[in-house]
């Protein structure tokens, strides 16, 4: 029975939701894929770090400070951790850098560099460092996996990757960023902007400063994202043509209710005889699209590609667990691909 020492650098909301995710299916893994674990290291930005060699109990780590459960000194940084906390799988949930990846690209990159399987959930390395790491990972015989990175726990890598081999993505489509459609449904329920980006940051999933979400840079980073691997062209959040939903107001949502309409921050990546051109801008969608009745902090995504025609994913009412199943799924198939 194989038996996998993990570490989890980025213990925040999907750290911990990944924690009690692998307490709640340890014995599926074991009956299902004859897969036992342990956790030899946890590590946060602030809040300290574990590291134990006979591996730290999950549930203690949800409830206690991490420094106390360590067997071994506190590391100096980031990648002292990951030098140091024994495992044969990394899961890095750092925040994501949109301009450079970093230093989430370094700590794959050492990961695999030290025989480690690379998960995350992170954009930034997708976008700045597919191409390298993806290399780094096959010439080490190990995976680098990133299922969680566009859209939380929904299969859309694996997808190509596994179930349609072959199929040339063509085009895909969709609402990939939840907060902006969130705040455009309760505008069109009466609530001003502000209002509405107020509610998104009490309820967490939007930051102090909403720029990343309503200006379209987390858009544009999943697109590119989407691009670079599914496409085989690498795109950087830069190149993606972007406007944001601040020219969405009152007059703009009621002007589209009168045509039966609704406004959408619309995702777009279209395969031309030039590369592939990358878009995310608000439009106005109708009842005959599948992308009028995603609410809330649902997401959808559309692909065309030359052997299925048009086929769609959508993802109700995402949150850190549905994030966490995604970097879960990434692990049992990376051990199993060895």
């Amino acid at each position: 029975m194989p038996h996998y020492k993990l570490a989890l650098l980025g213990y925040g909301n999907v750290g911990k939701a990944l924690a009690r995710l692998l307490l709640a299916k340890q014995a599926d893994l074991k009956a299902e894929f004859d897969i036992t674990f342990s956790v030899t290291g946890i590590a946060t930005g602030r809040h300290g770090a574990a590291i134990n060699p006979l591996g730290i109990d999950l549930e203690q780590a949800l409830r206690a400070e991490l420094p106390g459960l360590s067997a071994a000194p506190v590391p100096q940084d980031s990648f002292d951790f990951i030098r140091r906390c024994g495992a044969e799988v990394l899961f890095e949930n750092t925040p994501v850098n949109y301009e450079t990846g970093q230093p989430a690209v370094d700590h794959l990159r050492l990961a695999l560099e030290l025989g480690m399987h690379a998960i995350t959930a992170n954009k930034g390395p997708v976008v700045h460092a597919y191409q390298d790491l993806s290399g780094l990972a096959a010439r080490q015989g190990r995976r680098f996996f990133f299922e969680s990175a566009v859209m939380d726990g929904a299969p859309i890598f694996s997808l190509f990757r596994e179930a349609i081999p072959t199929a040339r993505l063509q085009v895909l489509y969709g609402v990939l960023n939840s907060t902006t459609n969130m705040i455009l449904s309760r505008m069109e329920n009466g609530e001003a902007f502000d209002q509405a980006v107020a509610y998104c940051q009490q309820i967490g999933i939007a930051e102090t400063d909403p720029s990343g979400d309503v200006d379209g840079w987390d858009a544009s980073v999943k697109v590119a994202a989407l691009a670079t691997v599914l496409m085989g062209v690498p795109v950087k959040p830069q190149e993606v043509e972007r406007t944001g939903i601040r020219g969405i107001g009152p007059a703009e949502i009621e002007a589209a209710r009168q045509q039966g309409k609704r406004w959408k921050l619309v995702c777009s990546a279209r395969r031309t005889a030039h590369g592939v051109q990358a878009k995310v801008s608000p439009e106005q969608i109708g009842a005959d699209s599948p992308l009028y009745r995603v609410d809330g902090t649902t997401s959808i995504v559309q692909f065309e590609t030359d052997v299925l025609g048009k086929l769609s994913l959508i993802e109700a009412d995402p949150g850190p667990h549905t994030t966490a199943y995604g970097l879960l799924a990434d692990f049992i198939n990376a051990v199993r691909a060895r």
